[in-house]
Formats: structure tokens, sequence, C-alpha cells
């Protein structure tokens, strides 16, 4: 069992059927988890909404002034009708940031400075929350899983404890479920790579995409390893990714990856340390994909994009390995239009780090890329490496830099559609990738950069902001002062 704690499922039906009772009533109705009193580790509770209403089981919302606390089951809803509600709102040390989610699931985690029992509330809109996630067992680590939700559609939630104000529920604290796999959705995703400095250049370029992206929403995040500088401590991360990226934590769904300094206080083998407490990641296959028995490395869909994050710290992926088994498995499994795939230790840079003479940026390259490129992968993005470097569209290229030859570069213009034209992919063919370094969220390190498969390199601080829409992919590379320095595009006919 891992270290954020039990799990604890409860049939959310019952916990709706509120109409009519007292508060007293509906707490004893709607109890969750595997015992009262946990006092360590993660509180974690599995709830249904459903996936045919989104007004409750128990039908219409029984308004303040009947005798119950809403649907919500939250004194905080009608508090002059719920005389136990006479605490004060939890102090939150962390979060609430949002894991693990799929088109009908998501997982909602935050930290409190006392022990307190877990209550979720959401619904379409913040007056309106119909819906509600407790777990009777009180812990500091709250996690809340909510499964039967609809695709594609829009929650408000709020969050707390059973006896106090519910905290949240506005237009900030939203999210938004992924489309059914293999259904295309217009999608920003943000990738950042080495951003656990928790300085003013992780800050300027968090803020130059907050500017760049505006209005449009931000569907997923990932973070390409190093997400907290120098050891990945619980310390280290709260300053460096809670402290940084509230707005978006608390919004849409956060994919890490492992980097060599988060794995110096985490043990992949037994899935320990700072970085596995932190993160709800997909381990059975919960969110997309063949599911690989542990978070050290997973798959997940998002539409009619396959993601695939890969362990290249402290994880064998050489021939027959586990990893290189399961990867296998899953790429073989995989029908959607678009695979990305991601890790941190890149197989081409000339940058703070070399790919020519370090094992594990050899290992990926040599193990990890063959396998990759048999079944179709379209984008591959790694840190490690404090620049942007960006390849033209390659396939084959599998030793030292110097082997690189002519046969092993399928288009070697700027894949731009303003220039030489977008790269041109066929489906689940073997026609070339792009592989992205993008190590520079933080800061910026040396290096010749000159890798004869880039076409770009930068020593330059920014972002991968992503827009896949249907048969295309766009990427451009926003650096900390909001200007797009680099962009390409893939499509698909």
């Amino acid at each position: 069992m891992s270290a954020r704690g039990h799990v604890a499922t409860i049939g959310l039906g019952a916990a709706l059927a509120l109409g009519g009772l007292a508060c007293s009533d509906a707490d004893t109705s709607a109890r969750g988890g595997s015992g009262p009193g946990s006092t360590s580790g993660v509180s974690t509770t599995t709830t249904s909404a459903g996936s045919t209403s989104q007004t409750g089981t128990g039908g219409a919302a029984p308004s303040c002034g009947d005798g119950a606390c809403a649907a919500s089951e939250l004194c905080s809803t009608c508090p002059d009708d719920c005389n136990a509600c006479s605490g004060e709102a939890p102090e939150i040390l962390r979060g609430p940031y949002l894991q693990n989610g799929s088109d009908t699931a998501i997982s909602v985690r935050w930290r409190t400075a006392d022990l307190t029992d877990s209550v979720v509330a959401y619904g379409p809109s913040a007056d309106a929350l119909t819906w509600v996630a407790r777990d009777d067992d009180e812990t500091t680590e709250h996690e809340i899983r909510i499964e039967g939700l609809l695709p594609s559609t829009r929650y408000v939630y709020g969050f707390g404890a059973a006896d106090a104000p519910l905290l949240g529920a506005d237009a900030e604290h939203a999210f938004v479920t992924a489309p059914p796999p293999g259904t295309a959705r217009p999608t920003r995703i943000w990738v950042l790579g080495d951003s656990g400095t928790a300085n003013d250049d992780a800050r300027a370029v968090r803020d130059a995409y907050v500017a760049h992206t505006g209005s449009v929403r931000t569907d997923l995040w990932l973070m390409l390893g190093d997400n907290a500088y120098t050891d990945g401590t619980d310390a280290q991360h709260q300053a460096a990714v809670f402290d940084v990226y509230p707005s978006v934590l608390r919004s849409a769904v956060l994919w890490p990856t492992l980097g060599n300094h988060d794995g110096h206080t985490a043990d992949s083998s037994g899935q320990t340390g700072p970085y596995y407490d932190i993160f709800t990641l997909p381990k059975a296959g919960e969110a997309g994909g063949t599911a690989s028995g542990t978070e050290a490395y997973y798959a997940f869909d998002f539409g009619d994009v396959h993601f695939v994050c890969l362990n290249s710290y402290d994880v064998d992926i050489g021939p027959e390995s586990q990893q290189a088994l399961w990867l296998e498995n899953d790429l073989a499994a995989n029908a959607s239009q678009w695979l990305v795939a991601f890790w941190h230790h890149p197989p081409y840079t000339k940058g703070s780090h070399d790919s020519d003479t370090e094992s594990q940026l050899v290992g990926m390259r040599q193990y990890a890329l063959p396998l990759l490129e048999e079944y179709g992968v379209d984008l591959v993005l790694s840190g490690h490496s404090h620049a942007y470097e960006r390849s033209v569209l390659l396939t084959g290229h599998y030793g030292a830099s110097s082997t690189l030859d002519a046969t092993m570069v399928v288009d070697e213009g700027d894949g731009r559609v303003d220039g030489d034209g977008a790269y041109a992919r066929e489906p689940a063919s073997e026609e070339g990738a792009v592989y992205v370094v993008a190590g520079s969220s933080g800061q910026v390190g040396g290096g010749s950069l000159d890798h004869p498969a880039m076409f770009v390199s930068l020593a330059e601080l920014g972002s991968l902001v992503i827009d896949v829409d249907g048969s295309a992919m766009h990427v451009d590379f926003l650096d900390d002062a909001g200007e797009v320095r680099d962009w390409f595009s893939l499509v698909k006919p």
C-alpha cells in the first residue's frame, strides 16, 4: 500500500438521496471510508455521480428551509437549517489540485493544517453543487476520487470539511472532463521542463503563458521532470509547484514525470518518497491505455491523443524489461490518432547535457525510440538539458550524433505552415517524429547547442504550448517575455 493511505469507496447514490433528511440523518446515510479515526496518510474516497443525470439520484435538490442541507449535504449550503455547522473553514496548506483525470473521473487533492474529514461538492455551477463526495476519516492529506462524470463537461467544485463553510465553489475552482477516447476536440496543452527552481525565471515563464493563453482554457499540462530542485523534497515541491502554479493546479490535471533531482528522495521500485506521495498517477489503466501496475510509468488518453509517460531515471527500459514490455503492449493497443511520449532524459541534446555520452540518454534513444517509432509516435518531449532544442522530422536515428545521415531525415524543412509547410504524418506509420527538448522553464544552462538533428536550438527560458485540433497539431515555444520563438505543425490526412 502506498504512503497515500487507504482507499475508501462509497456509493454516491445513497449519499445523494437526501430529500427530506435532516443533517444528522444525512451524515449517517452518506458515510464513506474504511473506518473512523484515520490520522495518517491520504484519505481517499471514490464516488460515482452517475452518467445519465446531472441533477442527482434523489431527484430535484431539496431547497433551504425543508430541513435538509441541500443536495450537497454540506451545512454551508443551508446554514440556517443545520445547527451542526459550527466549525471554521480548515486552514489549507496545499491545493486544491487535480489529478488522474479521464473522460468520466478525476481526483481532487488538498492538504490541511489540522485533521479534518474530506468533502468535495460539485455540479454544473457554483449555485448548483448537485453532488457530494465525502470521507469521514480524519487526515491532513485529502484525496477524493469522483467517478461517473460526463465526458467533455464542466464541473464547478468546492472542498473542505463537513462541519465548516465550503471553500472554492466558484469559477476558478472548475474542471472540464476529457472527451471520450478517440474523440477529437480542440485541446490546449502546456508543457514545462525543469521548472522546479521556484525563482523569478519560473514565474516569468508562467506569467508569459498566462498572458498568451488568455481566455483559452488549459486542458491539461505536463511537467517533464526536475519539478522541484534540488532534491524533490516535500518542501521543495511546495515552493516550486504548489506556490508557483496554484491557479492551473486547481483547474487542469497535471501529469508529471520523474526527473533525476526529484528522484533524489524517491524510489520507483517501491513507489515511495515525496514525488509518489504528492502525485496520483494511473497504474490500473483508469485514465486510458494499458495498465502499467506502477506510477513510475503510465499512459492516459485525452480525446484523440494518447500520452505515454516513461521513467528514464531509475527504471530499466532495456530489452525484456517490464517497462519496455508494458510500452509495447500499450502501443499495440493504442488506436488514437495522435501519440505523444514524454520523459526526462532527452535522446538528442547538446545543451547542458550531452546525449552522446550520458548513459540514461543513450539508453532511451537505443531502447525506447525504436518501439515508439514502430508504432507511429508523433511527438517526443523531454527536459534535463536546460535549453530549447527541436528536431526536424526524424526516424531511425538510434546512434551517436555523428551517425545521423540523410536516410534518417524524413523532412528537413522548418515544419511551419507559413514556411516550408507542416510536417505531414501518415496515421500509425513509421514516417518520422519531432523530438523536443524543453528543459528551460526554470533556468538556462550551457552547451554547444549544435546537435545535427535539431532544426532550432535556443538558450532561452520558456515553455511549450501545444494545440491539437482534429488532424492538426501545432506547437509553439513561448519565451519568458511572451514571444513565440519557434513553431511547427504536424498534419495528418
